[in-house]
């Protein structure tokens, strides 16, 4: 079973279709990886933000596209890790990866809400405003 040479494009196999456009693995974004040293602090609301001195990400040869995109993305306003992989329409396991490479290389970090558990009772903060008032 042989595959013909011939000009005509109807005897060629197609795996995809014109309109896919350039296929790229995820993993190959990551080299292969997917963890990073980073990664137990970032869940989807983990919120990313570039450091003010990432002024020029794509003077750095050592990232990629995709890095630079993220930098760009956070440098206007923090973005979550769920809307950085929404935005770029990537995994977010391989978004994941790629933000830890950005907080190694100090490009961003990453804050985490405070979980609604450790925020104050609403009672507690009333007390306090009417105490103040009284003052």
């Amino acid at each position: 079973m042989g595959v013909s040479v011939s000009g005509d494009s109807r005897s060629r196999p197609h795996w995809f279709d014109d309109e896919a456009g350039p296929v790229v693995r995820p993993y190959a974004m990551t080299r292969g990886r997917t963890t990073s040293t980073a990664q137990h602090r970032l869940d989807l609301i983990a919120v990313v933000v570039a450091e003010s001195y990432a002024d020029d990400p794509e003077a750095d040869q050592t990232l990629s596209p995709e890095h630079v995109d993220i930098v760009e993305l956070c440098r206007d306003a923090p973005q979550s890790v769920a809307e950085l992989a929404a935005e770029l329409d990537l995994p977010v396991g391989v978004v994941r990866v790629l933000i830890g490479d950005l907080v190694d290389e100090e490009m961003v970090h990453v804050t985490r809400p405070v979980p609604p558990a450790e925020l104050p009772d609403e009672s507690i903060l009333r007390d306090v405003i009417n105490g103040l008032r009284a003052l």
